[in-house]
């Protein structure tokens, strides 16, 4: 913030609702009147063409509407306006206008009034070029040498110089390499065009070599050109600055040697006529223009420079001179003289004000009025203290890292599930293949407390489960209205689901007086499917391969109470076995002893097993609740069913390790086949044919391997998705038989959870292995530690896949043992030091002598 601010000598406001850009402001005698006086030409993408001429009474005076010599619509936006000596006959000035598809020049002039009204200005068009291309920007100047008059280069859009000299056109050229374009300057001294390319690099280009290179209106030459005849068009000089440029500006003074200055987004560049760098100067701001002009300092030039932050900087080479704040962002800055007044600059801003002002060294000064002196009371002091640090007690409570939740949300999810199936299936055809499949509603309801926007339900469901839509989008919800919406869930795959837990998000935006586009926020809610989902009613099977056993302490339940969706109540009827057929699964059975508090799951594949067991505990859970019975418990005597669980483990590993090999071997065969091809490619392109030696029965033959390893890969890819499902299943029913066989508390069970079960998806990079093992380790390692020599071992901070499963058995082995033997799971930092544990019967032996190895 600059103490000083510019000046006001004169201002206007141009129009409403235009548009304005650099070129769009000039400063000349463009009526020619020979008085010295310079009118201001601003010309709008709304087509309007106004002259002024500032003549205020007094400094600071805004625009009378004798200062508006001329303002003229025309039909097309105008994008530069510059004044030279473009007419042939004639060095007098005159005003060219480019548009997008056109460039005209005008001739302005003045016939003196009889009247108080003033002087009557008008615009006469001597010629004008409808162009082929549509135009970026202009320069101009005497190209070639030429005397007493000025001709014109306009860039297009698609990169094509093209040059007239006065009425006719000359020539065009296309830029090498272009992309997009930039600013254009010629500079008189050396005859050349410099510009900033789309490579961030500065350019010059000789005129004369513009000339003599190939036309770019010739199709025929184009196409020459490209495949290297006729004259190419090489750059003179290039200089890579690295950033685009803003605006290029040409000054050569009589006491300063030739400059180029280039206007960077981040730094000012100062160039020498032959491309080398003389100065440049880093920005610490976002530059809008700039301007050089002369210095009453021999050796160095003055720049202007505008900026975003409402600033106007003075440099003398690369030292700030000066600073000033303008009212608005200059996007075009010009030096002018007006009638006794030399050197007054004008600024243009991309809303349409135009301000002429100058530099002075009054600062707009604040002086605060006296206080009137008055006698403290000390002890309301004293009380307001008390009071401040009273709220701010109270605010510093409820602050947390993570926001509390307010006792009422701006927007509630409720999820309801279906108690029965529908009635129709909605499952798409071939869902699960030779069963057909059931599925149930689950109806969402949104409420919101106020309005909100942009709101955006998701739903989720574990894999194997498919959902007939999963996303619905609300663009607004009122106040105490209510939204809702049904979907149905049913199973998809060829294998069980590990999980029956879906996931709702609603995302939506509560909009405020400080931002209309509304804070982003996020509800969400859990929802269970129904066990009848997945599975069917069986006779149940006396013969299984697998068995659990689950002990209670209260007496036994008549399963028709537990599982009432599964058999129908007769009277006087106990039963004491169930069946479930899981689909795409095996036949489970369930059975109760009439006599003891015992309770069999079986199945002939172990991880079929979980899902019901879950159901089990969860259903027993609900049952006695009901009953008022608070003291429920369930229990597993063990042991645990380690052998059943490490075969799924190696199962799992060795496709992950067959998916390596033919991904690998996929990778191989791509090589070969790339190979191939290249070797093809170039004797199909050597003039002198040559035999083919067999290569196109080697590229179909290599080209069958290719697909016929991609298909292998992708039914691997389908086969460990598979595997991994299982096995997450298989180990959720050993987390649960760990905590029922130990006891553990919800915290202990959710560390087990988190050890086992790090990854929701399983992939090639990062697996389930070495992920668990690690977690593992450093169990092992903390708190199940048994002696200060396990905790001082480092872990490797890189995971990769194991060459085998043996190590991961032997950390799930040593966790149960460790856990049988009196350990706790803990993540407290002091963990390891609470938790070294002594096994009965054994002593405190740092060599660890009981055989059961390091980690």
């Amino acid at each position: 913030m600059s103490l000083f601010k510019a000046r006001d000598w004169w201002s206007a406001t141009l129009g409403e609702n235009e548009e304005f850009d650099q070129g769009c402001l000039s400063v000349a005698d463009v009526d020619n009147r020979g008085s010295g006086q310079d009118k201001v030409i601003v010309g709008s993408y709304s087509g309007f063409l106004r002259i002024f001429s500032p003549h205020p009474s007094k400094a600071g005076d805004g625009a009378q509407p004798e200062d508006l010599l001329l303002e003229v619509q025309l039909r097309d936006p105008i994008l530069q306006v510059e004044v030279g000596k473009f007419v042939s006959g004639t060095e007098l000035l005159h005003l060219a206008v480019l548009h997008p598809k056109k460039l005209c020049v005008y001739s302005v002039s003045g016939t003196l009034g009889n009247v108080e009204h003033g002087n009557q200005y008008q615009i006469k068009l001597m010629y004008e070029h409808n162009l082929q291309r549509t135009a970026c920007n202009m320069t101009h100047g005497p190209f070639g040498g030429v005397k007493g008059r000025d001709l014109i280069c306009i860039q297009s859009m698609d990169g094509m110089l093209m040059f007239f000299e006065q009425e006719s056109y000359a020539f065009g050229r296309y830029l090498p390499g272009f992309l997009l374009p930039g600013p254009l300057r010629y500079s008189p001294k050396t005859d050349s065009f410099i510009t900033v390319s789309s490579s961030r690099q500065v350019e010059s280009y000789k005129y004369q070599v513009l000339a003599v290179a190939t036309d770019a209106d010739a199709k025929k030459e184009m196409e020459q050109q490209k495949i290297g005849s006729g004259k190419k068009l090489l750059a003179d000089w290039i200089l890579n600055i690295g950033e685009q440029a803003l605006e290029i500006s040409v000054v050569a003074f009589n006491h300063t040697a030739f400059s180029i200055f280039v206007l960077g987004e981040r730094n000012f560049f100062c160039l020498k006529e032959n491309g080398q760098i003389r100065f440049m100067k880093k920005l610490e701001y976002s530059p809008s223009c700039s301007l050089p002009y002369c210095s009453v300092s021999e050796g160095t030039i003055n720049s202007l420079v505008g900026n975003h932050n409402n600033m106007l900087l003075v440099y003398q080479d690369v030292t700030l001179r000066w600073a000033a704040q303008l009212p608005h962002i200059p996007v075009a800055v010009k030096v002018a003289n007006f009638q006794d007044m030399k050197g007054v600059i004008v600024t243009l801003s991309d809303g349409g004000h135009l301000q002429c002002s100058y530099f002075g060294t009054d600062p707009s000064l604040f002086q605060a009025p006296k206080v009137e002196s008055r006698d403290i009371n000390y002890e309301e002091l004293d009380a307001e203290m008390k009071e401040l640090q009273r709220i701010i007690k109270e605010a510093t409570k409820t602050q947390d890292i993570l926001p509390k939740i307010e006792k009422e949300d701006d927007l509630t999810l409720l999820a309801n599930v279906s108690p029965v199936l529908d009635a129709v299936s909605q499952a798409v055809e071939g869902a699960v293949e030779g069963d057909a499949v059931p599925s149930v509603t689950v109806k969402f309801s949104i409420r919101a407390r106020l309005h909100v926007q942009k709101t955006v339900l998701s739903i989720s469901v574990s894999p194997f489960l498919a959902l007939t839509q999963d996303q619905f989008i609300f663009h607004s919800i009122e106040p105490g209205v209510s939204k809702s919406v049904s979907v149905s869930v049913f199973m998809k795959g060829n294998c069980p689901p590990a999980d029956l837990e879906g996931h709702a998000v609603v995302s939506y935006s509560t909009p405020t007086e400080l931002n209309p586009e509304g804070v982003p926020r996020v509800a969400q809610c859990k929802f269970w499917l129904p066990l009848r989902l997945v599975c069917l009613p069986i006779q149940p099977s006396k013969a299984a391969n697998h068995k659990l056993t689950i002990d209670t302490n209260k007496p036994p339940v008549n399963l028709v109470d537990l599982f009432p969706d599964f058999v129908e109540r007769a009277d006087d009827d106990q039963v004491s076995a169930l069946g479930f057929h899981l689909l795409a699964g095996q036949k489970v059975t369930l059975l109760a002893s009439k006599t003891s508090q015992r309770y069999r799951i079986q199945s002939e594949t172990f991880e079929d097993l979980w899902l019901v067991t879950k159901e089990l505990i969860m259903r027993f859970e609900e049952y006695f609740l009901k009953q008022g019975i608070k003291d429920f418990t369930c229990s597993f005597s063990g042991p645990i069913p380690l052998q059943e669980y490490f075969e799924l483990i190696d199962q799992h590993f060795e496709l992950r390790m067959n998916t390596e090999k033919y991904e690998n071997l996929l990778t191989e065969r791509a090589v070969q086949f790339r190979a191939i091809q290249k070797l093809l490619l170039t004797r199909f392109k050597d003039k002198t044919p040559a035999p083919l030696q067999n290569l196109d029965t080697l590229l179909d033959g290599t080209y069958r391997q290719v697909v016929g390893i991609a298909d292998a890969a992708e039914e691997l890819q389908k086969s460990l998705f598979r595997t991994f499902i299982k096995l997450k299943s298989a180990t959720q029913l050993i987390i649960v038989l760990i905590g029922l066989w130990q006891k553990l508390s919800k915290d202990q069970i959710n560390i087990l959870e988190s050890t086992f079960l790090p990854l929701q998806e399983d992939g090639q990079e990062l697996g389930w292995e070495e992920s668990v093992d690690a977690a593992l380790s450093h169990l092992l390692r903390t708190c199940l530690s048994k002696s200060s020599k396990e905790q001082a071992l480092n872990l490797s901070s890189q995971l990769s896949i194991p060459k085998d499963t043996s190590k991961l058995k032997k950390h799930i082995t040593l966790l149960c043992d460790r856990l049988a033997k009196g350990g706790r799971l803990s993540l407290s930092a002091d963990s390891g030091s609470q938790q070294s544990i002594l096994m009965p019967g054994e002593t405190a032996d740092p060599q660890n002598k009981d055989g059961e190895g390091g980690i």
